[in-house]
């Protein structure tokens, strides 16, 4: 019954032709309570003959988890057709937890620090595959999941409308009741999908990886680059910054490539008047083409990026699991010991 998960209770009331009431009551078993849906309190039994007739018995199979040594747990997980996709369940505080969740089985960006890039594309994920992924999770933590980001495997803003309606069956109080402030939604820069997202008004945090602010090593970087300029990128940030709030701009940190004096100065030229929230990462190579920046290069870059851009704020982003290659751009579907 996974499938109903994948809908907010309105979208089930008008997909089923049936009251929000009911909805709410189905939904609040499916996936509030994860129960099976003929467990639904208070709902006729002609009610969840419609809606069983709608379902589908489809769920992801758990293959492997393997835990990290600070706390992060990945998940590989085996879709319906039998592709594999990768999960990761982030510790917060010792109290709760937050989930990373895939929006594609591999990705078409090709970004050459991402293991995921490598990959290729091979399809989209449906809206209840991706909710699944934190219910799966969440059955098995002894803490709260208070949080979510559409960060794994693919690029979300090439999967739209799906991951937009699992965002919303997430945050939907009869579902699995996450705060949509608490949700946020990943891009390497594509850039139409920003300008309709900020149009669109959704409540759901935007994250905008740029990894380089001087166009030639952007485009070396990432491809995406090509098709969607810097300079166009910025605006659509601005313009969701000035409609919606602060923009988090994820930065890859790479040695010797983009931590230079140069590579503030651009960044200041972008971003002065445009109200962002700097989140550096270092890089996580496998294949060890790449490597994070050394203390004294990385505090360097920290105190010319503060010249800069002053008053804009800026927190280094840790990315965990980088010994079970389940950190950021580490995420390749694959079983343990391969990235």
């Amino acid at each position: 019954m996974l499938h109903l998960a994948g809908q907010n209770a309105v979208a089930l009331a008008e997909a089923a032709g049936i009251t929000l009431v009911d909805a709410r009551r189905i939904l609040g078993a499916v996936v509030g309570r994860q129960r099976p849906l003929r467990e639904a309190r208070n709902v006729r039994r002609e009610v969840l003959d419609r809606v069983e007739a709608l379902a589908s018995k489809d769920a992801l199979r758990e293959v492997e988890k393997v835990d990290a040594k600070d706390g992060f747990r990945k998940y590989l997980l085996e879709l319906p057709d039998g592709r594999r996709i990768e999960s990761v369940r982030i510790p917060l505080f010792d109290t709760h937890h937050s989930v990373c969740l895939s929006s594609q089985v591999g990705c078409a960006l090709g970004c050459a620090f991402c293991a995921t890039g490598r990959m290729g594309l091979a399809r989209n994920l449906e809206s209840w595959e991706m909710v699944a992924q934190l219910l799966h999770i969440r059955s098995d933590s002894e803490r709260p999941i208070t949080g979510a980001v559409f960060m794994g495997q693919g690029e979300p803003f090439h999967n739209y409308d799906a991951v937009i309606a699992a965002a919303y069956a997430l945050c939907d109080p009869a579902g699995a009741r996450v705060d949509a402030r608490r949700i946020s939604i990943s891009t390497a820069g594509v850039i139409p999908a920003i300008r309709r997202f900020t149009a669109e008004g959704h409540k759901f945090r935007l994250a905008v990886s740029l990894n380089a602010a001087i166009a030639g090593k952007r485009a070396a970087l990432m491809p995406v680059e090509k098709g969607q300029p810097l300079e166009e990128l910025v605006d659509a940030i601005r313009e969701h910054g000035e409609r919606r709030g602060r923009v988090n701009v994820a930065y890859v940190m790479i040695s010797g490539f983009n931590v230079g004096e140069e590579d503030a100065v651009a960044l200041g030229r972008l971003f002065r008047d445009v109200p962002i929230r700097l989140n550096p990462i270092a890089v996580n190579d496998a294949d060890g083409r790449f490597r994070s920046p050394a203390e004294p290069e990385w505090k360097a870059f920290r105190d010319a990026r503060a010249r800069e851009l002053p008053g804009q704020p800026i927190v280094r982003r840790y990315s965990g699991g980088q010994d079970e290659h389940a950190a950021c751009g580490m995420l390749a579907g694959s079983a343990r010991g391969v990235g």
